[in-house]
């Protein structure tokens, strides 16, 4: 018998103990995914060409109540492959330049499908799986748990010329961006197929990302990729300039063919190299539960190694393929990643995944500041201190869009603002804890050398990080209120499209949280993210928690900011204070007298009363109950609450001092207040200059001007 000594022994229940509270105070992983759509992808690259050949199989479940007899494809390259395509199309109105202008023969892309084969329906193994569509969650399947097919009980079916082009938004005949397999059979309920491809793409010049830059490959968004089937329909837009993507999850098996010398970096983690006899290498990455796939190749990646190992979460091993002249910002980018991981895990839930990549792409390649499934591009400069918004900034976003885009797989085609704008608001709160809401004036606005400089004290809304960049107020000024939010994201106006899903979301979001406080914000979004993990939620889902965890019915806030394109501008209008001199008939001159009230002594009255008229105005369309702050010349002040309903309200006070200063939202709890130069007014001794009035009409403007130049920088 092996004695143990009594200090070992409390020694191992004290370290037990520890174990077990802290796993209790760990917050629960998401479950996993349907596993519904899962791909198995041969692809080489030869860089003389630009061309990739790929073989994949498709293995698809029906996890709806409805049968099908079609599948649709997402060919996304073909959005490059000539002018008259709606995506480039599109493109032109935004005013960028890959609007169909000046493109040579080395910039055109395209993706052709030679072969198409289906492997007949194959029975699901566990009945638990089929219609996991409609359930609260998915079921709790490992991380490396196989997936639930039987063989194929059926000969394979050869459809290559059952494969036609549609165009279901705008009927654009040119336009190759999405394809509709006609089957033979329906796929019922709970059944599965395996579908067999075999295609060719020709790599671009970078387009929205993704494309190569000299010996530089980002390649996103690649392969024929099923839509989403939804009800009793598929979910399968076109390519748009302005909206991203949509599918269901999965598991990938991809192995990925290039030259040797070439680093490569992908979605999941690196489970085998092999090296070929022509100078090749294979790389093989496996990813369950995510809905795409996209890769990395260059020679000039500089890899680095760290890991996000926080207290109560789970372990995260960080990768980093950085530019050589970027080699001294590597713990930047790690930091940046970090905070992303942590504020986002603490707020919302932790992250579900083993590993993430971080990307820095080659200079000029127009591929940073994207996401992807386990993979995102950050973006940086050559001489770049630190404290300015990049690299920092652009991790954050793109790091937090595993978030909002990755766990929480919304459609962008119809509602880009459940991943874009929950996660702007989320970039900017994360900023501000891990960096403090002034970095930003320090990098773009203060002189070497002298702190803080000297343009936030002239402009005290400078100092406001989150409010004025983080929720990017002066872009949203300029085109966000073009779009009612509630249309599908693919029917924005193209050139405004961000503006209304970025921009605008992150102000309402802000709003929200000043007005029912960040503590029951974070509870909605922290359930809407623990409910939707895995799943493809829509805005009512969004709405329908708020009201249940705030305990309040917000639809009134949620049908202005989401359900039109109202404006929001309240305004001082007409503002006095003048002495209440008693003027007209007095008691002496006539018999009337009020009941009980005896006549005043002129003695007795104070030597002066104050009358303070204030006509507060509502300027827009958009309604928000409002708090007015009066202070008076002996200090005091006077807080008065408005609706805000009606166009204006008069506000009267009767005081022994004179009023000087009057605010309508005081606290900016309205973020979306368009023109917040007319939210205050200086009551002066006599009336207002018109110099005065101009002068500050100027000082908006250059602050505006100057909002807008740090943008660019």
């Amino acid at each position: 018998m092996l004695l143990i000594p009594r200090r070992m022994m409390v020694l191992a229940w004290a370290t037990a103990f520890w174990s077990i509270a802290l796993s209790a105070l760990e917050p629960p992983l998401p479950q996993r995914s349907p596993r519904n759509a899962n791909y198995t992808i041969d692809v080489s690259l030869d860089t003389e060409t630009r061309i990739l050949s790929g073989r994949q199989i498709l293995s698809w479940r029906n996890i709806q109540q409805q049968a099908t007899d079609e599948l649709w494809f997402h060919l996304y390259w073909n959005g490059w492959r000539n002018n008259r395509s709606t995506w480039l199309l599109e493109d032109r109105i935004r005013g960028r330049s890959t609007a169909g202008k000046n493109l040579s023969e080395e910039d055109w892309s395209y993706l052709t499908i030679s072969s198409v084969k289906v492997r007949g329906l194959l029975p699901v193994v566990d009945e638990s799986v089929a219609g996991v569509a409609d359930q609260p969650g998915a079921p709790p399947l490992s991380e490396d748990s196989p997936q639930q097919l039987a063989p194929a009980p059926k000969p394979t079916i050869d459809l290559s010329t059952e494969l036609k082009f549609m165009a279901p938004d705008d009927g654009n005949s040119e336009d190759r961006t999405v394809a509709m397999l006609q089957l033979p059979f329906q796929v019922e309920p709970g059944q599965s197929l395996e579908v067999e491809m075999e295609w060719t793409a020709r790599v671009p010049r970078t387009f929205a990302r993704t494309g190569t830059k000299g010996s530089f490959y980002f390649i996103a968004h690649w392969f024929p990729k099923l839509g989403v089937f939804e009800g009793d329909s598929w979910n399968c837009h076109q390519f748009h300039s302005a909206t991203e993507f949509y599918s269901d999850y999965g598991n990938y098996d991809v192995r990925i063919t290039v030259p040797a010398p070439f680093v490569v970096g992908a979605t999941g983690r690196l489970v085998e190299k092999t090296l070929g006899s022509d100078g090749s290498a294979t790389h093989r990455y496996t990813q369950n539960d995510v809905h795409g796939f996209a890769w990395t190749a260059s020679p000039d990646y500089r890899e680095h190694t760290g890991r996000f190992d926080e207290p109560g979460y789970p372990p995260v091993e960080l990768r980093l393929l950085l530019q050589p002249e970027h080699e001294d910002q590597a713990e930047r980018h790690f930091e940046a990643t970090r905070t992303a991981l942590k504020y986002y895990g603490s707020w919302y839930g932790p992250y579900p995944y083993q590993q993430l990549t971080i990307v820095d792409p080659a200079y000029g390649s127009g591929a940073g500041g994207m996401e992807y499934p386990t993979l995102f591009t950050s973006g940086t400069r050559w001489l770049n201190p630190a404290g300015g918004g990049s690299p920092e900034g652009v991790t954050i976003h793109e790091a937090g869009h595993q978030f909002w885009y990755g766990v929480v797989g919304n459609n962008e085609f119809e509602h880009a603002w459940l991943d874009e704008g929950l996660n702007t608001f989320s970039t900017a709160r994360a900023y501000e804890a891990a960096y403090g809401d002034r970095k930003f004036v320090q990098r773009y606005l203060s002189l070497p050398g002298r702190g803080r400089g000297f343009l936030p004290w002239l402009f005290p809304e400078l100092a406001q990080g989150r409010t004025v960049f983080g929720n990017r107020l002066d872009r949203y000024r300029r085109s966000g209120v073009r779009n009612r939010q509630s249309r599908p994201t693919y029917l924005y106006y193209p050139a405004s499209a961000s503006s209304t899903s970025y921009h605008r979301t992150s102000l309402w979001l802000a709003t929200l949280e000043r007005f029912i406080g960040w503590d029951s914000l974070q509870e909605i979004l922290s359930t809407f993210y623990q409910r939707w993990s895995f799943r493809h939620p829509r805005p009512e889902n969004f709405f329908s928690i708020a009201n249940e965890v705030s305990g309040r019915d917000l639809d009134w806030f949620f049908d202005q900011v989401h359900g039109s394109s109202v404006d929001f501008d309240y305004a001082i209008g007409r503002v006095s204070t003048t002495p209440l001199k008693f003027e007209g008939y007095s008691g002496a001159e006539t018999d009337l007298r009020y009941e009980g009230r005896e006549e005043e002594s002129s003695q007795d009255a104070p030597e002066k009363i104050f009358r303070s008229e204030v006509v507060v105005e509502r300027r827009a369309d958009g309604v928000f109950p409002v708090e007015v702050l009066m202070i008076f010349e002996d200090g005091s002040e006077v807080r008065r609450s408005w609706d805000g309903r009606n166009r204006w309200q008069l506000l009267v006070e009767e005081r022994a001092s004179k009023l000087t200063q009057v605010k309508v939202d005081p606290e900016r709890i309205l973020v979306l207040d368009l023109d917040v130069t007319n939210n205050s007014h200086q009551v002066d001794s006599g009336a207002a200059l018109p110099s005065h009035k101009w002068a500050s009409r100027w000082m908006f403007w250059l602050q505006d001007f100057l909002h807008t130049v740090t943008f660019f920088l």
